[in-house]
């Protein structure tokens, strides 16, 4: 679990692709207290550290994370929005945050209001009515407020701090970004499906 306030901004230093995709991220995090096997969220998709230096990690992507995630965009260089998993008694800044993508969804506009920036997305339609105005959302592992919903359309805020320390400051108009919906969204939606 994680609580989607992101704590580090890691760089894509190589890609592989040996059946799984191996990763290597560039990050500050002080790798000694690491262990072999945590998870660390990147770009907010749960992933396993399968080998570490002092400064990089190593993880191993499954066919099944690219082909539901923006994961097949990253190339050498890219910044990725980092998050180690939650322990108990951490703050919990955010909301609850799984790293289980739910789907990609696609920046459509971006308008400064003030120091902030408006970001408007489109969503899947399967997951749209998960979406709701003051609920929270994943945005690559981001955890964000809701401020308006229009379809399959809503908007977020970014505040100044947020776009200097993740990637929400390089980001641009068609970029596609991981959504992850509230866990209790889906678990209000699957009660009313039931009955």
């Amino acid at each position: 679990m994680f609580t989607g306030i992101i704590t580090d901004l890691g760089t894509v230093r190589s890609l592989e692709d040996r059946g799984d995709l191996r990763a290597r991220i560039g990050t500050a995090y002080d790798m000694a207290s690491v262990d072999l096997g945590a998870s660390i969220a990147c770009n907010g998709v749960c992933l396993t550290v399968v080998s570490m230096g002092a400064d990089w990690f190593d993880v191993d992507i499954s066919a099944e994370s690219v082909s539901k995630t923006n994961i097949g965009t990253w190339a050498e260089g890219s910044r990725l929005n980092l998050e180690r998993a939650l322990k108990v008694g951490d703050e919990l800044g955010g909301h609850l945050v799984s790293g289980h993508v739910d789907g990609v969804a696609e920046i459509v506009a971006m308008q400064d209001e003030g120091d902030s920036t408006r970001f408007t997305f489109r969503a899947p339609d399967a997951l749209a009515r998960f979406i709701a105005p003051k609920g929270s959302v994943a945005l690559d592992g981001t955890s964000l407020t809701v401020n308006e919903v229009d379809g399959a359309t809503f908007g977020v805020n970014i505040i100044p701090h947020t776009k200097a320390v993740t990637s929400w400051g390089r980001a641009k108009v068609g970029d596609p970004v991981n959504l992850e919906i509230d866990t209790l969204a889906r678990y209000v939606a699957r009660l009313q499906e039931w009955q």
